[in-house]
């Protein structure tokens, strides 16, 4: 809802030179997925141990906090301060994931799984329209109040409406006494960290560079900043959609072959996107890239928490969503070197990294038999 428009509340803070506000801006939207990647297995490992809601809790007041003190900020490095602050302290995104593994029999945990990550999808798509509107109605001091109401509002759904399963024990009859190490020691789990990571630096490549290639197209102005709004909104949506998907195609088919085929489609349908120029093209194969890349995302999660027992699923999802977020980081900085000598290149060079991804696979993944998925178990008398 605001993180979009920081360059402008930078702006209103006194700062006047562009460089300047694109450092900032920089600096301040980087350092909290920065932190979090940090953060993220030692938030997990302590969700073990003393149960996720109550940590859950804990992030969603101290970004309630965090959004409220933003709307004060008189300089810069304020709002990076408290960025900083939230990536330290905030952390909710893997809570979820692991929290909606953890809560499902393990034959729906894809699509238990495959529903948070649509959540995470539609929100950055809406959010954006929702902001704009508030910041011309309100200011944008005040939408980061509502934002911290947007947070309360999920810290009261967490504390009422969630129901937080026992927790799982370990062979000695105590919770969270996995170790990093062992975790890391799972089958198959490095490698889907790496597919993780290198999935989340395709994905986020468009972000710097969409716009443009767009007008480097032809388009006109008002035409290309159009156009580029709808191949993001259906980049969502259509991650979304693969995002479901995940869990029908693992009824039929073992893991490796979801996340095989997924990443063939993928590459294949970026490489037509770099290549096409009429908008119908685009659109046509930049919602195929997302659909693919929206499976493959849900079926590697689903892969990964399929090894790991359920009394280390914090530390675990904390490591995955370390790989997600350290390649959210960097992806904008690579795809920003790339486009300085070849837009286009961009997306070939992603169309490829895709590709290698699919030999590590097929070549280092141990071979699964398909999630079957049934009816919910009840509970035996």
């Amino acid at each position: 809802m605001v993180m979009p428009f920081l360059a402008r509340y930078i702006q209103e803070l006194g700062v006047t030179d562009i460089g300047d506000v694109a450092l900032w801006s920089g600096l301040t939207l980087g350092v909290t997925p920065a932190v979090s990647a940090l953060c993220a297995p030692i938030w997990g490992r302590i969700g073990d141990r003393f149960g996720n809601k109550l940590l859950l809790m804990r992030a969603l007041a101290s970004s309630v906090l965090v959004m409220a003190f933003m709307a004060y900020a008189g300089e810069p490095w304020h709002l990076f301060l408290l960025r900083a602050i939230q990536g330290l302290v905030a952390g909710y995104g893997p809570l979820t994931v692991s929290m909606a593994a953890m809560s499902a029999p393990a034959e729906q945990m894809a699509r238990a799984i495959g529903t948070v990550q649509t959540a995470q999808r539609i929100g950055p798509a809406v959010g954006p329209v929702l902001g704009g509107v508030l910041a011309a109605a309100v200011g944008l001091r005040s939408a980061f109040l509502v934002s911290a109401v947007v947070y309360a509002g999920a810290l009261l759904m967490v504390a009422f409406m969630y129901t937080e399963p026992a927790r799982a024990k370990g062979r000695e009859g105590e919770t969270g006494r996995v170790s990093f190490g062992t975790v890391l020691a799972f089958e198959n789990f490095v490698l889907l960290m790496a597919v993780i990571f290198g999935l989340q630096v395709v994905d986020r490549s468009f972000g710097p560079v969409l716009l443009l290639h767009v007008a480097d197209l032809g388009y006109t102005e008002g035409e290309a900043e159009l156009l580029v709004g709808v191949l993001f909104s259906v980049l969502a949506i259509c991650a979304a959609l693969g995002n479901q998907l995940a869990a029908a195609l693992l009824r039929r088919a073992t893991t490796r072959a979801v996340i095989v085929g997924s990443l063939l489609a993928a590459s294949g349908a970026l490489g037509a996107f770099a290549v096409a120029e009429a908008a119908w093209a685009m659109t046509i194969t930049i919602a195929a890239f997302g659909a693919a890349i929206g499976t493959a995302l849900t079926t590697t999660f689903t892969a990964a928490g399929s090894v790991v027992p359920r009394e280390a699923h914090g530390v675990g999802f904390g490591f995955l969503s370390s790989a997600s977020l350290i390649g959210s980081a960097i992806s904008p900085v690579l795809s920003g070197l790339v486009a300085s000598r070849s837009i286009k290149v961009v997306f070939l060079s992603g169309s490829a990294l895709l590709l290698v991804i699919v030999v590590m696979v097929r070549r280092l993944m141990a071979e699964r038999a398909p999630v079957m998925e049934s009816a919910p178990a009840v509970d035996e008398p």
